[in-house]
């Protein structure tokens, strides 16, 4: 339900999104003392993905302590790898013990927004017709906030529940049922445990196979939370042992590297010793490098693809019928409920919002098929306008929060120099974005993820949009960086 509080006329800033980013970077513009900003989200409170998703098992592949805030360290996290409801009641915890939530809009959809040069201001359209004026604006809706439904035909006659794991419904039946998975990554492994076993029969329909790893997984001790609770500097020792642990595999993710040669052989002795069946060994073993696309962690995917009611399907859907799936050789593969484990629009950024420059081009026109940003937080002719968790910023490696930590406080910063610095508006240098993005596409030639293997990584036209290239640290360091030559006031 929308928010009951009108909204202001005019706000200093705008930031749109309440999840993760939301709440870092309302946390570095309130330790400014840029206080005069409205949270617009779309939901009905914070946490974002973790808000979104709550099919069974959801939980992070980050460790509990590396995915948490450098300024928010909780000490009795329950486990290692944290799991969905306690991620959420922390990032709650954190949006009120920081003092955000009286500035949250629920209920909100930005459907536009359009630059008033001589204003110096966006004018931001609401789904529901209402209009406000925001001197900046900071994009915190991520790369995982809008589920992909893939284009099959059929799929609107399918009789039965069909729902993406990012829109999970606890109230469809799934015990007894025939449970049709499409997908097979992320979001699926976490699922299939518990799915497998509710399910009378579960059919996974797998287009690729994943390389997955081991997930070090336990519950802390009542002594390991004591001693991060009570031993001065502990807590934050362990989280930067781990930050060090997680930097050293992104050399696996070099093009030919020997990391990336032995983390291969590592991941195919896994299936090896997992599975009995060679076909089913063929069936699940990836052709491309490892970190093509995402490396995948789970103790016990391979056994729930052996269960006796389990099927892998590796062949395409042609259609969806009223009670089914039929693949491209016409087999129908029976079905009372569909679910799609199909992931994100992640290679549109801001795909729900039409933005408009000055000049009157759009953002989707300027990017084309492959968004590109200054730094992963602006674009030249957008003045006034950034962006959280934007192009290039993404990890194989390590921990998102410690990227969106940097970005946050580098762009509270600009942000302090348009508010306190008396600017009309701030801009990056089209030439300064330009050569940014030609070094960085340069170097990601040289990872895995330029490799031949299709991935949410990047576009069609094989630019690679999401990813960093290179360590966490080096990025935090080209941030860190002074780059006032870069922007110009407009």
């Amino acid at each position: 339900m929308p928010s009951e509080t009108p909204l202001p006329e005019r706000v200093d800033t705008l930031l749109i999104g309440a999840g993760m980013s939301g709440i870092a970077m309302g946390y570095h513009l309130k330790r400014r003392g840029l206080d005069d900003f409205l949270i617009a989200e779309k939901s009905d409170g914070f946490g974002g993905v973790w808000r979104d998703n709550r099919y069974p098992g959801a939980g992070c592949d980050v460790p509990s302590h590396l995915y948490s805030f450098s300024f928010a360290l909780k000490p009795d996290w329950s486990r290692k790898y944290a799991l969905r409801d306690e991620i959420l009641d922390y990032f709650e915890g954190c949006a009120e013990r920081f003092g955000l939530t009286p500035h949250l809009r629920t209920g909100l959809v930005i459907r536009s927004l359009a630059f008033k040069a001589e204003e110096g201001c966006w004018q931001v359209r609401f789904a529901d017709g209402r209009q406000t004026l925001a001197r900046v604006v900071i994009s915190a809706v991520g790369q995982l906030s809008e589920p992909f439904t893939p284009q099959i035909d059929g799929l609107s006659d399918f009789a039965g529940p069909v729902m993406h794991t990012a829109r999970w419904d606890s109230s469809v039946k799934l015990d007894g049922q025939r449970v049709a998975l499409i997908g097979n990554a992320a979001s699926a492994i976490q699922l299939l445990p518990e799915v497998s076993e509710r399910a009378r029969e579960l059919t996974v329909f797998q287009r690729t196979p994943n390389w997955i790893i081991s997930k070090p997984d336990r519950a802390f001790t009542a002594f390991e939370k004591w001693a991060f609770a009570h031993i001065p500097g502990w807590q934050r020792l362990y989280r930067w042992g781990s930050f060090v642990i997680h930097e050293t595999r992104y050399a696996a993710l070099k093009r030919n590297s020997l990391a990336s040669a032995f983390a291969r052989w590592t991941a195919r002795r896994k299936i090896a010793k997992s599975i009995a069946d060679r076909a089913l060994q063929e069936k699940l073993t990836p052709d491309y490098p490892p970190g093509c696309k995402r490396i995948l962690l789970s103790n016990d995917y391979f056994e729930v693809m052996q269960r006796v009611n389990v099927r892998l399907v590796t062949e395409g859907i042609a259609r969806i019928n009223a009670d089914g799936a039929q693949t491209v050789s016409g087999e129908v593969v029976p079905a009372d409920t569909l679910i799609l484990a199909t992931g994100f629009v992640t290679t549109e950024f801001l795909p729900t919002l039409e933005v408009t420059a000055a000049d009157g081009r759009t953002l989707r026109e300027v990017w084309g098929a492959s968004p590109r940003a200054y730094k992963g937080v602006a674009v030249a002719g957008f003045p006034n306008l950034f962006m959280l968790y934007g192009p290039n910023t993404n990890l194989g490696h390590n921990s998102i929060i410690f990227m969106v930590e940097r970005q946050a406080e580098y762009v509270a910063d600009k942000v302090s120099l348009v508010l306190d610095g008396g600017l009309n508006a701030l801009s990056v240098k089209p030439e300064a974005e330009a050569r940014y993005n030609a070094a960085l596409q340069k170097r990601l030639s040289g990872t895995v993820w330029a490799g031949d293997c299709p991935s949410w990584y990047k576009t069609e036209d094989g630019i690679i949009t999401q990813n960093w290239e290179g360590l966490a640290a080096g990025f935090a360091h080209t941030l860190a960086g002074k780059d006032d030559a870069d922007w110009a006031a407009v």
